[in-house]
């Protein structure tokens, strides 16, 4: 496992593209954030405003260049043939997945950490100036706080789980535009239906099992009793979703020829 993973990370760290990528994860996540941060306002108790979840907006944003990222893992290597070099030098092809998801889950641990963490001390810092002030309820955001510390740490395992999502689709479909087609329709269809469906039990229903959606409920802070699912559980919606994914892609590594 060792060898292939230096083999891996030695394909991500050298692949043209891929540490601008990285970097753009923790670029794109925090400028949104700040544009929410400070486009957001509350000018009175009670505004309803959830200042964590809104400094975490730009999460949404850099799990598509996440979920790029590792698409790309699997997806150059089928097209370029390299995929056969791979298997040729470590048959044991589920240790090959296994190296891909260990070098992806530490990236993604770090820059996901980088770019949560600076986008909530951007949102300490502009948000107070926005009316989010313990005159209208609210204390600074701080990992001391034990919903922001939640937030915080499921908004990085949110990342990494949308990394591991799209690199098990990518072994599945071995296409870097099929996969990233996919991941994307299951990331937003589910939201679309929610909002055109009519009856509320149904878009409940469609929230709870949206990877993205269900996913994200760990961000909230506030009306926790308000949510479709609670926090944790709706991070272990995604990760059912991104353990399904690598059990099939896992498999079709074995069966299919490279």
């Amino acid at each position: 496992m060792r060898r292939a993973g230096h083999a891996e990370w030695t394909k991500l760290r050298t692949e043209a593209g891929n540490g601008w990528l990285v970097l753009g994860v923790v670029a794109l996540t925090v400028a949104v954030g700040a544009a929410v941060a400070m486009t957001s306002r509350c000018d009175a108790v009670g505004c309803g405003e959830d200042p964590a979840r809104l400094s975490l907006t730009g999460v949404m944003v850099g799990q598509v260049v996440v979920a790029i990222v590792a698409v790309l893992m699997v997806g150059n290597e089928y097209s370029s043939g390299m995929m056969k070099t791979t298997l040729a030098a470590m048959p044991r092809r589920l240790t090959v997945l296994g190296a891909k998801v260990c070098v992806l889950t530490a990236v993604m641990l770090v820059a996901g950490t980088v770019a949560v963490l600076a986008s909530l001390l951007t949102g300490r810092i502009v948000q107070p100036d926005r009316g989010f002030t313990e005159a209208h309820g609210y204390g600074a955001l701080s990992l001391a706080d034990g919903p922001t510390l939640r937030a915080a740490v499921g908004s990085v395992l949110y990342l990494v789980l949308i990394g591991l999502l799209s690199l098990g689709i990518a072994m599945v479909v071995r296409s870097s535009a099929t996969a990233i087609g996919i991941v994307l329709a299951l990331l937003f269809i589910f939201p679309i239906l929610a909002q055109v469906v009519a009856d509320p039990d149904w878009q409940r229903h469609l929230q709870q099992i949206s990877p993205m959606t269900a996913g994200l409920a760990v961000q909230s802070t506030i009306d926790l009793g308000k949510l479709p699912i609670g926090p944790w559980k709706g991070l272990g919606v995604l990760a059912l979703w991104a353990a399904g994914a690598l059990t099939a892609g896992g498999w079709l590594l074995r069966a299919r020829d490279a």
